[in-house]
């Protein structure tokens, strides 16, 4: 017997379907397409998984107590704005969202003097 721990496999040991994504897009909210805020086309576009079925889920948890609002308002606040159409302007309440994200952001930054 050895005394050595198991190691973690590497990504050549991993099957296919299993290995991490390369060209994966960052986590964001997106900016082309949006119905509110951009949330879920952000994460449908992130994980691979059809924007409808991020929408049914925050509607479920919203049916199912309201903490789909609470997460989509969070995620909204908390996830960076991805790039616009060409020629579109933001809207007002995205500049605000965007305001809210650098202040979230800068919490734990010291300030300078």
């Amino acid at each position: 017997m050895t005394s050595t721990p198991f190691s973690a496999p590497t990504s050549a040991a991993l099957p296919p379907a299993e290995q991490p994504q390369a060209g994966r897009p960052p986590l964001r909210r997106s900016g082309t397409d949006r119905m509110l805020g951009g949330v879920s086309a952000g994460l449908a576009e992130h994980t691979g998984i059809d924007v409808v079925l991020w929408r049914v889920g925050f509607l479920a948890l919203t049916l199912a107590g309201g903490s789909g609002i609470l997460l989509y308002l969070l995620l909204w606040v908390l996830l960076p704005s991805g790039p616009l159409r060409p020629g579109d302007e933001p809207r007002a309440v995205d500049r605000l969202v965007d305001r809210l994200h650098d202040a979230v952001a800068t919490l734990g930054t010291p300030r300078r003097t």
